[in-house]
């Protein structure tokens, strides 16, 4: 595959299309899917960072965005097959919202199809043969046909066969080792080039293991590249397969060093848990990073539809085992959504004595302690069932969601009690907490968040945390607030402990859609005209400047 130089990437806008001439201009006003469009917030992903940057590093930074663009169309065939799609759309707005989806299916919509001709969206993308069903699936005897790096195909005789992604995708891949050896001959951070060696030889074997456990190690470099097949969002027939992303990363090693006490911590904050003796027993690892970067580049899974702001990585629990996970928060991005989303919700949906405690910092705390709370909790039932996850079944991952959501703001609440959080006080967290609810719960209750969320919300207003005063405003009891935060929390650690699928199923079923008063409420959002999520105008040129 022909690489793309540095140059061509820079002027890659991606989510941003620019129409000239007065005919274009009227063409757009009048399409049906300019509202679809502006769903997303442009921003243009920059960083200070960048300027402290040398030289070499910013060519080493170029280098990750030739192959994150590589890495964006991978994503584009799994997901779709390929991008000839863009070239039978004439409507600008529609082929703009075709790159935000990549793809014909809305993703913050239920996956409805936007333009004519498209059914459903297939649950098995590219990874299966179209026409595959659960019996032939299950009655296919190959031990790597739920690998997360192969695909299936048919063989000469119709039969099914398991294809390792790096033969499926040889040419892209190789394309890519190239660039990363390319990167890793220039990086002067010892981490940095292991991590990118290692990452090479991942690529080439399907095994991931020594890439992931090296990507632990780094420890000090100032630029980071989070590439490869990762998350199996995409894969709605086994939700196995690993869909292709990348991010470009600089440290913020001013505000990580101020989170860094935060991971000692995390042993005690566990016996703090609001619940029984014998659901806390689990001591969580003090080895895992906790560090603040900004953002320059997402492409691929990451890209499509709603916006990462954390990392929480690598998902291999024999990493977890080993060495724990690295948590990112993406401050830029986080405070694009604060600015652009969740601010403009708070200031329309509370009661006006409420606004003064909707602020960035209280949401960037309750974010990056969702992501700690991931490593909270209990993994083991206390019954003999097992392994949380295990037992759990289908509400594995809603309730786990719905863990971190309410254990991060109870761990960001101690912590402001306790003095080691000092620029927000409870009343913060807990509103933006609320706030930031009516952000996540736009994008449907259909998905896993989604029902963690409305289980959150339902129960918290069930509760009297909150409530609707005269003119329909939230009203928030934030005595009663603290007492549901806890209560919940219990709850929830309790079901996971007790491995008890069947009242996590009925209690999930009762209480995690969308209420008709909640939907009255989304329903004024959404015709305020304040954005879903947002999307970037991103590349070389957009961090560094054009020469």
């Amino acid at each position: 595959m022909k690489t793309i130089s540095v140059k061509s990437v820079c002027s890659v806008l991606l989510g941003v299309t620019v129409i000239a001439g007065a005919t274009a201009c009227q063409q757009k006003a009048e399409s049906p899917m300019k509202q679809k469009v502006e769903e997303y917030a442009s921003f243009e992903l920059t960083s200070p960072l960048a300027s402290q940057l040398s030289d070499n590093e910013k060519q080493i930074v170029g280098l990750f965005f030739q192959i994150g663009e590589i890495a964006d169309g991978l994503f584009w065939k799994q997901t779709f097959g390929d991008k000839s799609l863009m070239d039978t759309i004439s409507d600008p707005y529609a082929k703009q919202f075709a790159r935000i989806n990549y793809g014909p299916w809305d993703r913050l919509d239920d996956n409805r199809p936007f333009i004519g001709g498209y059914g459903a969206k297939p649950d098995v993308c590219t990874y299966y043969p179209a026409d595959i069903t659960y019996e032939e699936f299950n009655a296919f005897k190959d031990p790597d046909k739920s690998s997360w790096y192969t695909v299936l195909r048919r063989d000469e005789d119709g039969r099914l066969k398991t294809v390792w992604y790096h033969q499926e995708y040889a040419e892209e891949v190789e394309s890519m080792c190239g660039l990363m050896q390319r990167a890793a001959d220039m990086a002067e951070d010892p981490g940095l080039k292991n991590y990118l060696l290692k990452r090479i030889e991942s690529f080439r074997t399907d095994n991931y293991l020594p890439s992931d456990l090296a990507w632990m190690d780094m420890k000090d470099s100032r630029i980071d590249f989070v590439i490869g097949p990762i998350e199996s969002y995409d894969d709605k027939f086994q939700e196995t397969k690993t869909s292709y992303e990348a991010f470009i990363l600089l440290k913020d090693t001013e505000r990580s060093k101020d989170l860094a006490k935060f991971v000692a911590m995390l042993p005690d904050l566990q016996k703090e848990l609001p619940c029984k003796p014998e659901y806390k027993t689990f001591v969580p690892g003090t080895s895992s990073d906790l560090n603040v970067y900004d953002v320059v580049y997402y492409a691929g899974d990451c890209n499509a539809g709603s916006k990462t702001i954390a990392i929480n990585l690598p998902n291999d629990e024999r990493v977890h085992a080993m060495k724990g996970t690295r948590r990112l928060q993406l401050r830029n991005s986080m405070k694009a959504k604060f600015d652009k989303i969740l601010m403009p919700i708070g200031e329309l949906v509370l009661a006006p004595e409420f606004h003064g405690n909707l602020n960035f910092d209280a949401f960037f705390w309750n974010v990056t302690f969702h992501e700690v709370a991931h490593g909270l909790g209990i993994k083991e039932t206390i019954n003999g069932k097992g392994s949380v996850d295990a037992a759990m079944g289908t509400e594995k991952t809603s309730w786990e969601e719905a863990k971190a959501d309410i254990l991060g703001l109870f761990m960001v609440c101690r912590l402001i009690e306790k003095g080691e959080i000092t620029n927000i006080t409870v009343e913060d967290a807990i509103t933006t907490y609320i706030a930031g609810i009516l952000r996540s719960v736009r994008f449907g209750a259909a998905s896993s968040h989604g029902k963690a969320n409305m289980m959150c919300f339902n129960y918290m207003e069930q509760l009297g945390a909150f409530s609707r005063n005269a003119e329909g405003l939230y009203t928030i009891d934030f005595a009663k607030a603290k007492q549901a935060i806890n209560s919940w929390a219990d709850l929830i650690i309790t079901t996971q402990g007790n491995g008890d699928v069947e009242f996590a199923t009925e209690f999930r079923e009762k209480n995690g859609g969308i209420t008709p008063a909640l939907q009255a409420d989304l329903d004024r959002i959404n015709n305020a005209g304040i954005p879903k999520d947002i999307q970037f105008i991103q590349g070389y040129d957009v961090l560094f400047g054009k020469n």
